[in-house]
């Protein structure tokens, strides 16, 4: 068997190469970014599908009752290369021509970039708002990244062994595939098994709004279906058509973010019939992106690492003054909290306790920082931003950044001392921000949720709450009373103590917390696992297929049990 590294097409709705280039909303966009940057530094054969969304997700500034709102610029975007390469889909009775963008100088990143915005009103509105818009809008971009990302590989003439299905938004480009092999003489069963040999999928989120589901009904009017009949696409993804147990049954292979979410994965769709097996592939970040270049050698030459993790303290404490206009202490502990305003993840959560956090505040023995987006429609992610924003105007070391990017999460997971990080379990499959922390030795006060279990040491290389008291927790409001709990007492007792009194401790956990990021959670350590158990697996699979059992034995996909 060719044993040469199998060619993969990336599909992802956002891409967080840079503020530059703002086509992105948050965690998800950003692990795109570093998985193409370090695809491009290994030199590995993938190239990036996504669209060029000309509004952004949304700029959101915070109005004077700290409730937030949300503004669409049109970018006028820089270092993109025309490709002369256009494409064209169906969407609702009407040919869609789509614009085939090459992105360039980001890191040397390889994406292309989908555009339906060329002075064409009846299909200019599809590729202006990421996640913008009601359902006919958002199966209108998926038809174009999905069906159009397909036909723009063709258009480019890139040869493609494996395509990666980077969640459930992309899925319509296995209806796409399965439609070129009918062309060619296939029955839809026959299609869609060779189908499954070349497509893997990764789903992120346990949350319900991230399993993304559509009326059949309304796909149809779409044109999402691309040929197949009402039958065919109830087979795929049901009635409603749910886009995660389509992506589960057009995919060889699937994983997971983290080793936790792996488990709540698997037993979510265990239920499904002819789903692809669910492995366990933790999230990484990009190490050249996140890490301060000064922490990294001096932690790399055993030089003195408090003195660069200051200059970073004292970068972000600028930043904080020149926005904020709050004039933060770079001698006082700060805990920084930054992620996407969703209820789950309890932003407003220590908050429930101001009897204990306001004495600390007003001793001026701590500062917070926080920072996140909440989707546009999102009302109740607005009101947590809001209920911390009014509390901040209280208080002078607590603000709020407002419209988060990757400026400002750079800023934070370089200079802050410690990441609070407490989402309600199970709901975080894998979270990232507190990796790129860790890499700057900003120690992760955590549950247990996500990739923290499997990287973290208590009081070693951060704090698990989980492990501070001996409680059963069996509802929402028991998880926010122990945590509550946990926090102030690990917050009391060892964080505020080590960081004052014992520097010496704190720096070590700092050394500990590097060591800990570098050897677990990098996007290349991601990268190599996912050609190991993703990649490989399915291109072995693909050319046993295609050259039958007797030349190649029989082959087993992989079982994540």
């Amino acid at each position: 068997m060719d044993k040469k590294l199998p060619k993969v097409a990336y599909f992802c709705m956002e891409y967080g190469l840079s503020d530059n280039l703002p086509i992105f909303s948050g965690g998800l966009g950003i692990l795109a970014g570093d998985y193409l940057k370090t695809a491009k530094e290994l030199e590995l054969p993938i190239v990036g599908i996504g669209i060029l969304w000309r509004k952004d997700y949304t700029t959101q500034l915070i109005g004077e009752d700290g409730y937030p709102y949300d503004l669409y610029p049109n970018h006028q975007f820089q270092n993109l290369i025309d490709t002369n390469i256009s494409v064209k889909c169906r969407v609702r009775g009407t040919d869609i021509y789509c614009k085939v963008w090459k992105v360039e100088n980001y890191r040397n990143a390889v994406l292309y970039l989908l555009d339906t915005d060329l002075g064409r009103p009846e299909q200019d509105w599809i590729t202006q708002k990421l996640y913008g818009g009601a359902d006919q809008d958002r199966v209108a971009q998926e038809i174009i990244l999905g069906i159009g990302g397909i036909r723009a590989l063709r258009a480019l003439n890139l040869d493609i062994d494996i395509y990666h299905l980077n969640e459930g938004h992309a899925v319509f480009a296995g209806l796409e595939l399965i439609r070129e092999k009918m062309e060619d003489g296939f029955t839809f069963e026959e299609a869609w098994e060779k189908t499954r040999k070349e497509i893997v999928f990764t789903t992120h989120t346990p949350v319900e709004a991230g399993n993304e589901t559509h009326d059949l009904g309304l796909l149809m009017y779409m044109e999402a279906n691309n040929g197949l009949s009402e039958q065919q696409m109830r087979q795929i993804g049901g009635n409603p058509f749910n886009m995660t147990i389509a992506a589960l049954r057009l995919s060889c292979q699937a994983n997971a973010v983290s080793q936790l979410h792996g488990e709540t994965a698997r037993k979510m769709w265990e239920h499904i019939p002819d789903a692809a097996p669910i492995t366990a592939i933790t999230n990484g970040v990009h190490v050249g992106t996140w890490q301060d270049n000064k922490i990294r050698s001096a932690y790399e030459t055993g030089t003195d690492i408090w003195q660069p993790h200051l200059e970073a303290k004292k970068r972000l404490i600028e930043y904080i003054k020149e926005k904020n206009q709050v004039s933060f202490d770079p001698d006082v502990l700060t805990i920084g909290f930054a992620r996407r305003a969703a209820a789950y993840k309890r932003g407003g959560l220590i908050f429930k306790r101001m009897d204990i956090l306001g004495p600390l505040l007003e001793q001026g023995r701590l500062q917070l920082v926080y920072s996140g987006k909440a989707h546009p429609n999102d009302h109740t992610g607005k009101k947590i931003i809001q209920e911390i924003v009014n509390i901040s105007k209280q208080y002078p070391n607590i603000v709020f950044l407002e419209n988060y990017n990757m400026e400002i999460a750079a800023l934070m997971v370089q200079g802050c001392d410690a990441w609070l990080n407490n989402p309600l379990r199970p709901m975080e499959a894998s979270g990232t921000s507190g990796m790129k922390a860790a890499l700057n030795g900003v120690l992760n006060i955590s549950v247990i949720d996500g990739w923290v279990g499997e990287a973290v040491r208590h009081r070693e290389s951060g704090w698990l709450l989980d492990k501070v008291l001996n409680k059963n927790v069996t509802s929402t409001e028991d998880q926010d009373n122990y945590d509550l709990e946990a926090f102030y007492q690990v917050l009391l007792k060892e964080v505020i103590p080590i960081y004052y009194n014992d520097r010496e401790r704190w720096i070590n956990m700092m050394k500990s917390s590097i060591k800990m990021a570098i050897e677990k959670l990098t996007s290349q350590r991601m990268i190599d696992q996912y050609y190991q158990l993703l990649y490989n697996k399915a291109y072995e699979a693909k050319n046993y297929f295609l050259a039958g059992a007797e030349t190649f034995g029989k082959f087993d996909f992989i079982n994540p049990s």
